[in-house]
């Protein structure tokens, strides 16, 4: 399999939108936020591309302005793209200010890289393709450099774990290989804050990395195979998403307003009739709350253990749960060589002792897996989403 950090991140986030995107090859638009981004990373490109005779910063934002997408590739109103202007304006003053052209020794702009990773257990070789935004020399070492123009800021610990970082470090190592990866910087530049978080990577989370690729990567291959469903995983990065016309999770929300489609009629009532028995049975339950507190205290203050209405009668009774002290019940069980039969194995706590075993070790684990039961749960939301203006045809997919 040829693959990117881009296609396993997104598997990760959602495995439906991996299948529209990486199987079912339907293209889809750019959204604003990453048109921007591409146009931001082509600016810095040029600031460092024009070695040793380094643009000034005028030129550089002269630049910014006349390559500025056309309007059928960043489809903006009038006021979005002046907000746009200014950002991507700012930006760049701000990032030539802290970061001037020549007091860095770059070694590389928009760096393809190739890494082949085997899998032994398939005995089958994959490819794992990215694109480095700027590779500088760094003393005895080199700085790997990612620009981002997210508004979110992560913290250092998510850095150090960061995959993309992670195959980038692989990346580097492949084009390298007498590098030594603690002679690797990896960092990651947030534009709209002027802030550069770094990393480093040791090779046994190199090969760590290598494990966690191969392991995803085999679950999208059995997915395939088997004819597994790859589910959506609706969240906030639904917003951003151009599938959600053709999505399982959203496509209904793009055609509930035709009535006349085959059972929309009947589907609606019924979830109107839904939504009212749900509300019934909330206020119900409030009210039985209510009710109950009031009846527990008059009985609590009669000093009373049952109250009769012409309806029935309630009870109070007192109830405990009690836990036992292991470390005590240990002592008596363990002498008697009867301490491990009251041992159950416990899905969390096998997680939680996997993640710190070598990662060959955690891919057994995982294969150990077996599917017990499949059931559907059908669970409601009093959240309102409005109608898509757009409608499938109109959002840009394409499917080749």
């Amino acid at each position: 399999m040829r693959t990117s950090y881009s296609a396993l991140e997104t598997y990760k986030f959602c495995p439906q939108k991996y299948k529209f995107q990486e199987i079912d090859r339907i293209r889809a638009k750019k959204s604003k936020a990453a048109v921007f981004g591409t146009h931001i990373h082509s600016t810095l490109r040029y600031l460092f591309s024009q070695d040793p005779l380094f643009p000034t910063l005028d030129e550089v934002l002269d630049y910014f302005r006349v390559n500025w997408p056309p309007p059928e590739k960043f489809e903006v109103s009038a006021e979005e793209k002046r907000l746009y202007q200014e950002s991507g304006e700012r930006i760049v003053r701000n990032f030539y200010a802290k970061n001037p052209p020549w007091n860095f020794s770059v070694v590389d702009l928009e760096s393809h890289f190739e890494v082949l990773i085997e899998d032994p257990r398939r005995r089958e070789t994959h490819v794992l393709a990215g694109r480095i935004d700027r590779i500088d020399k760094q003393g005895d070492g080199f700085e790997v450099i990612d620009y981002k123009t997210s508004r979110t800021l992560p913290s250092q610990a998510k850095v150090d774990g960061d995959l993309q970082m992670s195959i980038y470090a692989l990346g580097l190592q492949r084009r390298w290989p007498h590098v030594a990866p603690e002679s690797i910087t990896l960092s990651l530049y947030f534009l709209k804050h002027g802030e550069k978080l770094s990393t480093k990577r040791t090779a046994d989370a190199n090969a760590a990395t290598q494990e966690d690729v191969l392991r995803t990567i085999s679950e999208i291959q059995q997915r395939i195979e088997t004819g597994e469903r790859f589910d959506p995983v609706p969240g906030p990065h639904c917003g951003f998403c151009p599938y959600k016309p053709l999505c399982p999770a959203w496509r209904h929300l793009y055609r509930k307003a035709d009535v006349s489609a085959p059972g929309e009629a009947d589907i609606q009532a019924a979830i109107r009739e839904y939504f009212d028995i749900v509300k019934s049975e909330r206020q119900a339950r409030k009210r039985l709350g209510e009710l109950k507190a009031r009846i527990r205290s008059y009985m609590e203050e009669q000093g009373l253990d049952r109250v009769f209405g012409d309806e029935g009668f309630l009870s109070r009774s007192i109830q405990r749960r009690f836990a036992y002290d292991f470390e005590k019940v240990r002592a008596v069980l363990e002498p008697l060589g009867k301490w491990e039969e009251v041992l159950v194995a416990d899905d969390q706590k096998l997680r939680n002792v996997a993640k710190t075993l070598p990662p060959e070790l955690q891919v057994k684990i995982e294969e150990a897996k077996v599917l017990t039961k499949e059931y559907t749960v059908i669970a409601a939301s009093v959240k309102k989403f409005p109608r898509p203006a757009e409608s499938g045809a109109e959002s840009g997919l394409v499917i080749e």
